[in-house]
This record gives structure tokens, C-alpha cells and sequence, in this order.
């Protein structure tokens, strides 16, 4: 059980299938919550809950939907973290969120809260010295951080009377996510790689604390019209977060430290593979800009002072229960 407080709302939740969303719409389903998931047409239905069909492009028909089933919150969950181009991370990131809140604005301004969720990387790297804190100016230096920016600008400027929430995860692990899988994955075969990143610094937050946090500020008056950074409480780098894997996993390993050059190899490697056949694939030379960094990092002290979140899972555990996640469903 997530949520140890039963919900009595109706909640709309984009990206339910995702990661993230997915783990969100379980646990209020769980907790009583009537719980709808819009789906694109190409999209299968949820696994549980009740769902709807539409396309983010046409702002009439959400319109319409959002009249009809009046949700108490609306969680912006759905997003795409690989593109080929800029315009790429637009479509999917900005568009859908500028086309929710004007369907909102027609169809339902009065709902209780918009939560968009966005991303660390909308505020860019930190120094390793000091994370960063909701005060400081956003300077994402890639695709992904800038469209998360925009797509904030977006929430900021075009809500009109819809009360909004914006939440920043920092790097969110946890069972059924396919980002940090690979690390895993390499430590059940006996290998412990780094990329040149040994010491780097990152911040992170498993993803049962992201969605406490995220049901909690949705229901918090103090939330509405304000942005949060969500972590666990400490930095870590990326030796402590591969040593907590290995630990878990109880096998010997072999370390490897690769050069960091590598990866800007590996990364136009990626980029030549996307111009032969159109897809975007997670490594590229803009993720490569983002692993260069010292550190990206925050702290979420605002979110604790505003609406009480505190992390619960620390990094053992997390790392814990994630392994053996994917040891129950055969992903190692």
C-alpha cells in the first residue's frame, strides 16, 4: 500500500501506462479513488481503472471529455524523455500540456488542481557544491530540460482560473522503470560499469515517495500556482547508487571504469542509427551533454515545509525492492 490515506476523488491521469503513471493510477485506484486514464487511439488500455480515448491535438474533443467527467485533479503525467530534433520533444512534451489546460479552461475551469509533472532537467546541472532550490533561474541545456521548461511556461502563462502544481522529480527509480534498468541488469550478469561518472553527483527519489508527493500536493492548498523539487534528502554519486545495486544483488562483480570519451562516441553511434530509420533512441549526444555534468542535484525542502513530504524509502531499500521487482518479473 502507497497511500495509507483513503481518496475519495475523481482523477484524471495522463501517461497511465508510463512508469511513473502507471505506479500513480495503482495507488489511488488502490486507495478508492474513481480513476480515469486518458489514452491515445493507438493505445492499449490500462491494465486497471476506467479509460478514455483522445488525442491531444484535438483541444474539442478533450474539451468535451473534461465536461463530461469532470475530474477533481488532472495529473499531467505523459511526456517523452527521446527525440530525434527539438520539435520532437515540443510534440510531446509542450503541445499536449498547453492543449489539456485550454480544454480546461472550456470544459472545467473550476477543477481542483493541474499537476504537471516536470523534471529537474528544466532547471539544468547544479554545482556539486550546492543543489538547487526553486529560487534559482531555470537553464536546461538540452532538448528534453528545455521543452520541460517551456512546457512549464506554459502552466505558468495559459492556466487562466485553473489552479496548477508543478512537480520536479529529481531521478526517479524504482520497479517497472527501464532508465536505470540497464545498471541492474549489468550487475546480474557480473559487471559494474562506469562511463567516467564514478564520483558525479545526482540526486534521486524512488518512485513510491514521487507519487505520496505527488497525491499530497494535489490536495494542498499552499501548492496551487507554485513548482517543487522532489528528492530523497541527499545527493549521491554514482558509485554509492552501483554499490547499493551490487550489494543488493549479493554477486560478485567485476568494475569497469570506462573513459568518459566513450560516450559522446557511443552517443553520435545512437544519432546515425535514428537518421537510417526515424526512431529516437534514449542515447544521444544531447543525453551525453547531460552525463557530462559534475552533478544534478536538489533539494526539497520547500515541498517538505509546504505540504509535509518526507521521503520514506532511502536508497537500500529503493534499490531493494527494485532488483527484486525485476527479478519476480524476469527482467534479470
Amino acid at each position: 500500500m502507497i497511500l495509507t490515506e483513503p481518496l475519495t476523488l475523481k482523477v484524471l491521469v495522463t501517461g497511465a501506462s508510463g512508469f511513473v503513471g502507471s505506479r500513480l493510477r495503482d495507488a489511488m485506484i488502490d486507495a478508492g479513488a474513481d480513476v480515469v486514464a486518458l489514452r491515445r487511439p493507438s493505445s492499449p488500455k490500462p491494465e486497471r481503472g476506467r479509460s478514455v480515448v483522445g488525442s491531444y491535438e484535438d483541444v474539442t474533443g478533450l474539451t468535451e471529455m473534461l465536461r463530461e467527467e469532470k475530474p477533481d485533479v488532472v495529473f499531467h503525467v505523459a511526456g517523452s524523455t527521446k527525440g530525434v530534433s527539438y520539435d520532437d520533444f515540443r510534440r510531446a512534451n509542450v503541445m499536449p500540456t498547453r492543449h489539456l489546460l485550454e480544454a480546461l479552461r472550456e470544459g472545467h475551469p473550476d477543477v481542483g488542481r493541474f499537476v504537471y509533472v516536470s523534471s529537474l532537467a528544466s532547471y539544468g546541472p547544479s554545482h556539486p557544491d550546492r543543489p538547487l532550490v526553486e529560487s534559482d533561474p531555470q537553464r536546461p541545456i538540452e532538448h528534453y530540460g528545455q521543452s520541460k521548461r517551456e512546457a512549464e511556461d506554459v502552466v505558468r502563462d495559459e492556466s487562466g482560473d485553473v489552479a496548477t502544481t508543478i512537480l520536479r522529480p529529481s531521478g526517479v527509480y524504482g520497479p517497472g522503470d527501464r532508465d536505470y534498468f540497464n545498471l541492474f541488469r549489468e550487475v546480474t550478469r557480473g559487471r559494474n560499469v562506469f562511463f567516467g561518472n564514478r564520483e558525479r553527483l545526482f540526486s534521486a527519489v524512488y518512485v513510491d515517495d514521487c507519487v505520496r508527493a505527488m497525491v499530497a500536493a494535489a490536495q494542498s492548498d499552499v501548492t496551487a500556482g507554485k513548482g517543487y523539487f522532489l528528492d530523497d534528502g541527499e545527493p549521491i554519486s554514482w558509485e554509492q547508487f552501483q554499490t547499493a545495486i551490487v550489494d543488493a544483488s549479493k554477486r560478485r562483480v567485476v568494475t569497469i571504469d570506462l573513459p568518459g570519451f566513450l560516450v559522446p562516441m557511443a552517443a553520435v553511434g545512437g544519432e546515425l542509427l535514428s537518421r537510417v530509420d526515424g526512431q529516437p533512441r534514449l542515447f544521444n549526444r544531447q543525453k551525453a551533454k547531460m552525463g557530462e555534468q559534475d552533478a544534478w542535484t536538489c533539494r526539497s525542502d520547500a515541498a517538505r515545509t509546504d505540504f509535509g513530504f518526507e521521503a520514506r524509502v532511502d536508497l537500500t531499500e529503493g534499490v531493494t525492492r527494485t532488483l527484486r521487482w525485476y527479478r519476480d518479473n524476469g527482467w534479470v
